[in-house]
């Protein structure tokens, strides 16, 4: 259903008409010309398990903007999106730009829109849809769903969803003895659990990850052995050099041992990302920037290991887990980091079953009614705890810093001071827990008295810090002391530099061989620093094969954007 209220006759005419006349098809709209009457409305959708998926307030409604309709919609009906309408001569005002923030900060409203024109007026449709887009995917429910049937949460079924969100896809999972899942398993016949089903109809039974990537149309073996550019890693930073390399005549290769995205993937809600003043998920995000290179065409290869690196002449080689040796004229190292692991013995026995490590993306829907801890102080960690709060009863976001301000950006900690439902524990950390097949309780520790309490816990999101992925890499390669890479002039030069020409920025201690984003030694960890980065890497390439007197693959450069 979508529901339309403003106290004012004509602006609710005309948000009526534009609904009617684009939306009645598949939903039902309804229009309401006062506070009261939506209170009541939705109490009474509420009891009768009428799902809304829209819910459009003018700015008006007694004074206030948005706080009487839409927070009565976040109350009765959480997955709802909420939108708040102005007009157009609100549109850059100080104060009411100040209001839609703090409203948006508080979880009343996911954007705003002007209110319609004469029809048609797209503009107005173009808001609509991606709210609805937005409840659509929170709900399960994209044509395009991919489908997991397990007989638990963890062990394969598990690793099979993380397999999905390192390749951005929207997906699904249910239970085999639940009513959804003996429905779909009735489509699969007599399969051996797990089963993935596809949006095609293909169904694959405990498939491995590179089975799950070739379903899903990604490439998994390199096309060819010898590229101006390899980029190992397919985060912001990679998917950045691959999209300006790509579009600038370099002949790009990406390797990943997972999908798409990195560890941005984990991001429910980007908020401060330049050009989404709605905000956008890490995984769009990723989805987005892969179709752009790939439409520039850059070649992918998924769930390759990078398991060394090696100067040949004038190339570098780089050897794959299951494609053997790659060569490229330059290499950019963009792997990024991993989750560090909490270090309790009994939660780790509970991974994927309760205890989870990254962000609640694919589990944030079985964690509905449960009290949930997030372990972290980063932006990830916050993001995560605002978007679990709209299933889970309680959210506790356990720190070990003095203050949230010390890790994480402004806005954001605004909206989690807002937020009823989320709680924060500062100087705490999680020494125990556990629980008979799931987990049912955590043991926290408070760093500034030294007393332990046992809390009962539904669920545990970790995201406690990165270890960079360089574990891998030659010696020739300089580090830091946490093993992040070194480069430009943060290169030590233990070992003497071998060229005549002085080190380019973001170049690593082995000459050709580039790093960015969070893997480099001193990155500001933030996704648009990375792709920054990325697109910073690409005109430095242009400089050395400049300096080899030569230009990438035998084609001209073009201007980038």
């Amino acid at each position: 259903m979508l529901v339309a209220v403003d106290d004012d006759a004509v602006a609710l005419g005309d948000l009526e008409r534009e609904l009617r006349d684009r939306y009645e098809r598949h939903y039902r709209v309804e229009a309401l010309p006062s506070a009261d009457e939506a209170y009541a409305r939705f109490e009474e959708l509420a009891v009768s398990g009428e799902e809304i998926a829209l819910v459009l307030s003018g700015r008006g409604l007694s004074g206030a903007v948005g706080i009487p309709v839409l927070e009565a919609a976040r109350r009765l009906h959480p997955q709802a999106k909420r939108g708040l309408v102005i007009a157009w001569g609100d549109w850059g005002k100080p104060a009411i730009g100040e209001a839609i923030f703090e409203s948006m900060a508080r979880g009343l409203i996911d954007h705003y829109m002007l209110r319609p024109s004469s029809p048609p007026d797209e503009a107005f449709h173009q808001e609509v849809s991606a709210l609805l887009l937005g409840w659509a995917e929170a709900r399960r429910s994209l044509p395009y769903m991919v489908h997991i049937v397990g007989e638990s949460w963890s062990g394969r079924a598990y690793e099979l969803r993380k397999a999905l969100v390192s390749c951005a896809l929207p997906h699904s999972f249910c239970l085999a003895d639940s009513d959804e899942g003996r429905v779909l398993l009735g489509t699969a016949g007599d399969s051996q659990l797990p089963v993935v089903i596809f949006p095609n109809g293909r169904i694959l039974t405990d498939p491995s990850n590179a089975e799950i990537a070739l379903a899903a149309g990604s490439a998994v073996n390199p096309a060819r052995i010898d590229y101006d550019l390899l980029i190992i890693g397919a985060g912001p930073a990679g998917l950045s050099a691959a999209v300006y390399g790509a579009s600038e005549g370099f002949s790009t290769l990406v390797v990943d041992e997972g999908g798409v995205g990195g560890q941005a993937t984990s991001s429910s809600m980007i908020r401060n990302y330049l050009g989404f003043p709605r905000g956008v998920s890490g995984r769009r995000l990723a989805q987005r920037a892969y179709d752009q290179a790939w439409i520039f065409g850059a070649n992918f290869a998924f769930m390759q290991v990078a398991t060394g690196l090696r100067r040949e002449g004038d190339r570098l080689v780089v050897t794959l887990s299951d494609s053997g040796d790659v060569h490229a004229r330059a290499v950019l190292l963009t792997m990024g980091a991993t989750y560090r692991r909490v270090g309790v013995a009994e939660l780790e026995a509970l991974n994927g079953a309760g205890v989870f490590y990254g962000g609640p993306t694919s589990e944030a829907p079985a964690m509905a009614g449960r009290d949930v801890f997030v372990l972290g102080g980063a932006n990830s960690a916050g993001q995560a705890a605002i978007y679990l709060a709209r299933y889970a009863k309680t959210v506790t976001l356990v720190v070990r810093a003095d203050s949230l301000a010390a890790g994480m950006s402004h806005y954001l900690v605004r909206e989690i001071v807002l937020t009823p439902n989320v709680s924060v524990r500062l100087r705490t950390e999680i020494v125990g827990g556990g629980g008979a097949g799931a987990l049912d309780h955590l043991v926290l520790r408070d760093n500034a008295h030294g007393t332990q309490e046992t809390v009962e816990a539904g669920g545990l999101f970790l995201m406690i810090g990165a270890h960079p992925s360089t574990d891998w890499l030659p010696p020739e390669i300089e580090r830091d002391e946490r093993g992040f890479v070194r480069t430009g002039q943060n290169v030590t030069d233990v070992d003497p530099w071998p060229l005549a020409r002085n080190r380019m920025f973001l170049e690593t201690s082995m000459p050709a061989v580039f790093a960015a984003g969070d893997i480099r030694h001193g990155s500001v960890k933030r996704v648009a620093s990375a792709v920054g980065e990325g697109s910073v890497a690409i005109q430095l390439l242009h400089d050395l094969f400049a300096a080899d007197r030569r230009q990438p693959g035998g084609r001209p450069r073009r201007a980038s954007g």
